[in-house]
């Protein structure tokens, strides 16, 4: 465990490190620790080579399922065509996947905006400014406003220091720092406020402290080797892909093993026993072709991968393909506060003067000395383009002025500051003394209750009074309003003196004070999310939100969002509280709470390990380091690619490009979509082979010819890849967001897809064995009616395929609405494939797939039963959707 510096006293720490505050290390010495502690950076993960992750692609078992049909065909069956086609179709998989993975990491890289390329450190005596991957233990390193912090320091010195730690601790206001020795053991980190850590921001003053952690060791260090041991969780997708893959190899196995034996023990033709197992064996090989749906893999991965392109276009970077589908099933949202539900700045909501409070959005006096004040009493700078730098409290006032179309810049320019008294955390005030109208205003800020100790008057509609007793409680009582409501308050007071002061101090310049108003700042929710959240909810998800802000702060936020009911304290729980929770019992309670204030990443790591104990999917939102081993954790994690640091972006399945809540809500839309598309190229494909698998064994049971090899995998390749892909690339069905998360449990089987496949793949199988038994014995017109009769089930099972199709773009609906042929990616896959199809009964093709010339009646029997694929399945439909009326 990590030594707790914030405990130890600065001799001591500077002791410890062989370093002086006054000083710093010598040269020489930082060069020994250089050596010994190693750069100040964290331990990149090794990036995987191209050809590991092209070998990773293989490890799917229906890629493997694939893999030893092709070698069964191959160099058992001696069709080497065959076993072609299919490494074509396992290679394609292979490659998009590699694809995919390597664009989104070129997209994450263009997002790195974060660094620290140097800082200022203490050495033999002389500042001096080094590469902050050079800094070592014991070097004493200056800091200031706007600079990030290169290590962990303990602070030697703290000059009205604030320092913003939100990507660490997710509380969004600045700490305001001390050198004080702390009491205690077990200080959280938020406050451990002599302590400043590695990727924080210097927002205000100035500081020293001395390096007493760098690289790995740091705070930021010990959560990236949390991401190193946080459990790795299969994808609802990746886990239903292995139960379809496993489903198939054990019917596959079943159904050659039944047709070896039957064949066997038939023995129509009374072969010798050598070669009648031979050719048992090569139909078992036959059937297990027609069973397994070579283009499965790789249909779902560029289903997968133009889920990807949509997504990039609303703003959202896929890391990793199954990331698209994931959020689709998601049950629980688990949202970090700072910057993901809130804008992570400072805004001014409400104002108080002349006894009244008002909201910002009011039409505000702009002559009020409020306003006056809060403009002079700050220490922002403004940049040539408006950029606003300094303390996000003090920014949120000037920006206040600027919304309220003021002349801010001209405004400070006349009324320039001559004298000062600066914030300190004693006494919790800052002062100005600046020019005005030929006299001095004295401006004063700071926290209400120390500045209502030095009103000696009050200012109501621009009449100076004593201020009473009665409008001192009036001011607290307000102060305590915006308080409950987690706004921060600021009081306002000034007084104008004829000259500036000869030394100016808190005794003499904050003193006899006129009381000029109260302004409440908060950290507001983005304008979006509590609508988004709101969709979530219709979807049945659950948001909950998990911050280290305090427990009133994000109750307050929490509300306003709609996540708790009004003065639901009991929905609210803290990191404290929850270590006072048994694992067993969070658990099973895990549901009572909505937001948890004040935790840590351990704290986040447990919250979403106790919603999965309960079967729920979870995605967790952050942008903070300390958001990244929640991130892994989770089953799928959502980083923010704007303010998000690179830890977090690194362990995020996806990346929000804008930082924008409701661009997850258009995710789960998606991944929705994704899911629906994927299950009707399932069903599709399924009962497709279904029908092929009972074509093929009734033939084997009968005697008939049986289709060959390539005529199935033409088929298959032909005619279900083309209009499988453009069934992935179907709309958004209308309610889709009505519709409750299909839960861990549920499979592409579910929700009467298993019931089609089975009754609609018996269909296609009886219509193609018709189609046969018509050409052989009603309709033959050659000299050959065997050939003429196989041509017929191959084409039907071809054609019939593709009305098929048609049938599958809806479980239940009628395919008799003005929605079904929208989609002009599947108009052209129908035609495209009916011409490829047909194209086997060109003269030059008709002997590579042993197929002879049909006549007109013969064709229009193919056609007709293409027909009666639609009108039968229309009919069941009707009858499904009548139960399921009366069932509801």
């Amino acid at each position: 465990m990590a030594k707790k510096y914030y405990s130890q006293d600065i001799p001591g720490t500077l002791a410890e490190f062989g370093s002086d505050a006054n000083h710093g290390i010598s040269s020489a010495e930082a060069k020994k620790r250089l050596d010994q502690y190693g750069p100040n950076a964290l331990a990149g993960k090794k990036k995987r080579s191209m050809f590991a992750r092209f070998m990773d692609q293989f490890k799917d078992l229906m890629i493997i399922v694939l893999l030893v049909a092709a070698v069964l065909s191959g160099v058992v069956a001696q069709e080497w065509t065959d076993a072609g086609i299919i490494l074509v179709v396992v290679l394609l998989n292979a490659v998009l996947g590699v694809i995919q993975e390597a664009r989104s990491e070129a997209a994450i890289e263009a997002l790195k905006d974060m660094s620290t390329p140097s800082a200022r450190v203490r050495r033999d005596g002389a500042v001096i400014e080094i590469p902050s991957t050079d800094i070592v233990p014991g070097d004493v390193v200056l800091l200031e406003a706007g600079d990030v912090v290169p290590a962990d320091l303990r602070l030697l010195v703290a000059k009205s220091l604030k320092i913003e730690e939100a990507a660490l601790t997710g509380e969004s206001v600045p700490v305001e720092k001390s050198n004080e020795t702390l009491q205690g053991e077990d200080i959280a980190l938020g406050d451990r406020i002599n302590m400043a850590y590695s990727g924080t921001n210097v927002t205000y003053g100035r500081g020293e402290g001395v390096v007493v952690a760098t690289g790995m060791n740091t705070e930021v260090g010990n959560i990236a080797k949390m991401l190193n041991e946080a459990d790795e969780t299969d994808t609802p997708l990746k886990q239903n892909l292995n139960q379809l893959g496993k489903t198939l190899t054990y019917m596959i196995l079943a159904i050659c093993v039944v047709v070896f034996i039957i064949g066997v023990i038939r023995n129509p033709q009374h072969e010798p026993m050598n070669a009648l197992l031979i050719d048992m064996f090569l139909t078992a090989v036959s059937l297990a072709v027609a069973a397994i749906p070579e283009g499965l893999p790789a249909i779902v991965t560029i289903i997968l991968a133009l889920g990807t392109q949509t997504m990039a276009d609303h703003k959202a970077i896929v890391r990793k393909l199954p990331a698209v589908e994931t959020l689709g099933a998601t049950d629980i949202i688990a949202s970090d506060k700072t910057g993901t539900l809130t804008q992570n700045r400072m805004t001014v909501e409400k104002v108080y003067y002349d006894g009244i409070l008002h909201d910002a959005s009011d039409d505000i006096d702009l002559t009020n000395q409020a306003l006056i004040t809060m403009l002079l009493a700050n220490d922002t700078k403004i940049k040539d383009g408006g950029e606003l730098l300094g303390d996000p409290t003090e920014t949120a006032l000037v920006q206040f002025g600027f919304h309220k179309d003021l002349p801010v810049k001209d405004f400070l320019a006349e009324h320039p500051r001559v004298q000062e008294v600066p914030f300190d955390s004693d006494r919790k005030l800052m002062s100005t003394v600046n020019r005005y109208d030929g006299q001095f205003m004295v401006a004063v800020k700071g926290a209400p209750d120390m500045l209502l100790e030095r009103v000696k008057y009050v200012n109501i509609n621009g009449e100076l009074s004593e201020i009473s007793a009665e409008q001192k409680k009036a001011i607290l009582a307000s102060n305590n309003e915006m308080a409950k409501q987690a706004l921060r308050v600021l009081a306002m007071a000034y007084k104008v003196v004829a000259e500036p002061y000869a030394d100016p101090t808190t005794d003499n310049v904050e003193q006899d004070l006129i009381f000029a108003g109260l302004v409440g700042m908060i950290d507001p929710e983005r304008p979006e999310a509590k609508d988004a959240i709101a969709e979530a909810h219709r979807a049945g998800i659950r948001t909950i939100m998990i911050t280290g802000d305090h427990q009133v702060t994000a109750q307050a936020i929490a509300e306003r969002l709609g996540l708790v009911e009004k003065g639901r304290g009991d929905a609210v729980i803290t990191g404290a509280q929850l270590d006072k929770l048994s694992d067993d019992y969070f658990t099973k309670h895990v549901g009572d709470y909505s937001v948890y204030a004040r935790v840590s990443p351990e704290h986040k790591v447990r919250i979403v390990k106790a919603w999965q104990a309960n079967g729920k999917i979870v995605a967790m939102t952050g942008d903070g380091v300390n958001d990244a081993p929640s991130l892994k954790q989770a089953d799928i994690g959502v980083g923010m690619g704007i303010t998000g640091t690179e830890v977090s972006k690194g362990a995020a399945d996806m990346v929000l490009a804008d930082d924008n809540f409701a661009t997850i809500v258009e995710a789960v839309k998606q991944g929705r979509k994704v899911f629906a598309n994927i299950q009707k190229a399932i069903l599709y494909l399924m009962s497709c082979n279904v029908g092929e698998v009972l074509t093929v064994f009734l033939m084997t049971l009968l005697g008939w010819d049986v289709l060959k090899p390539v005529q199935l995998l033409w088929i298959n390749l032909v005619t279900d890849t083309l209009p499988a892909i453009a069934l992935g690339v179907e709309p958004i069905e209308k309610g889709i967001m009505n519709k409750k998360p299909r839960g861990k449990n549920s499979n592409f089987f579910s929700g009467g897809v298993a019931s089609s496949i089975v009754y609609q793949g018996i269909l296609e199988g009886a219509l193609v064995l018709t189609a046969y038994g018509l050409g052989l014995h009603v309709l033959p017109q050659g000299t050959n009616p065997h050939e003429d009769a196989l041509t017929m089930a191959f084409l039907t099972l071809g054609l019939i395929q593709l009305f098929h199709a048609v049938n599958s773009k809806y479980l239940k609906q009628s395919i008799f609405q003005k929605s079904t042929f929208a989609n002009k990616w599947f108009n052209g896959a129908i035609v495209l494939s009916a011409l490829i199809m047909a194209a086997v009964e060109l003269p030059f093709l008709t002997r590579v797939f042993s197929v002879s010339e049909l006549h007109l009646d013969q064709w229009l029997t193919v056609l007709g039963m293409g027909v009666l694929m639609i009108v039968i399945v229309e009919i069941v439909k009707f009858f499904e959707r009548k139960a399921d009326q009366r069932n509801n």
